[in-house]
């Protein structure tokens, strides 16, 4: 069975996945019923979490079997309710690429936000566009979220600087990806092109690059301005183990200058 479910997240394309998502959620959450794990953005708790990632960057206890969150997603959710004003200030103009099932219902629902989602093939997007050319003005957005994109893109810098583009002076965003910590500078090799290859060199079979520490020199690039949370300044070990975020992530939040 665990052979199958690995087969299944790491071979079938991400809008499938997705809608099988939703028949799946049903009754994962009753054979993992416990009191072990939390998450934080559905409020439920488990005897573990489901395992999750390739076969180079596997984690098991990771993946929320009811909404699908994982680290990188709770630790977002974290950021938003306790350290933003994303669910208290009114009139919000959201742009949300690539959406992630776990919040977009919830976004949807959120009087304060005009909330707009934008990708390329995803099924519950609002607007389908290529990332490096972006079909709509310039400063619309206040707020933006760009989520584990960049390693998928041809030119990353060129995406980030249409995002920013977009971005009203003065807005913020967030615009996670995959960092290898034990890199200083962003691993790319344009002759890695089958999946197989880039799976082992990039962690991904989709994936075209591996960042290392210099992403937020790579934002600032673009022109944005970076402000790194660090969510062990926060929380407690206690509550880092209970919520399954990973201890050495650092959430990278940028701005646009006014």
């Amino acid at each position: 069975m665990k052979k199958i479910y690995n087969w299944l997240l790491n071979t079938l394309p991400r809008p499938l996945l997705i809608r099988l998502s939703y028949v799946f959620k049903f009754f994962a959450p009753l054979i993992y019923k416990g009191n072990n794990v939390e998450c934080p953005v559905c409020e439920r708790s488990f005897r573990k979490f489901l395992s999750y990632g390739s076969n180079v960057a596997h984690r098991d206890n990771v993946l929320c079997p009811y909404d699908l969150t994982l680290e990188r997603h709770r630790l977002m959710w974290l950021y938003l309710r306790d350290h933003s004003s994303f669910f208290t200030k009114e009139n919000i103009k959201v742009m949300h690429i690539a959406p992630e099932q776990c919040f977009h219902k919830g976004f949807q629902a959120q009087k304060n936000l005009d909330y707009t989602t934008g990708d390329l093939v995803s099924p519950i997007a609002d607007l389908h566009f290529d990332l490096h050319d972006i079909p709509l003005e310039d400063n619309q957005y206040e707020v933006i979220f760009c989520n584990h994109v960049m390693e998928h893109v041809a030119n990353d810098l060129r995406c980030m600087q249409e995002l920013y583009r977009i971005m009203k002076p003065g807005g913020w965003g967030i615009m996670q990806v995959p960092i290898d910590s034990n890199r200083d500078e962003t691993y790319e090799d344009a002759s890695i092109t089958t999946p197989e290859e880039r799976e082992k060199h990039f962690w991904q079979y989709d994936h075209v690059r591996l960042y290392g520490n210099n992403y937020p020199k790579r934002l600032a690039e673009a022109g944005f301005n970076v402000v790194t949370f660090d969510i062990k300044d926060h929380i407690s070990a206690e509550q880092l183990e209970r919520f399954r975020l990973q201890k050495n992530e650092l959430l990278y939040v940028v701005s646009k200058p006014v």
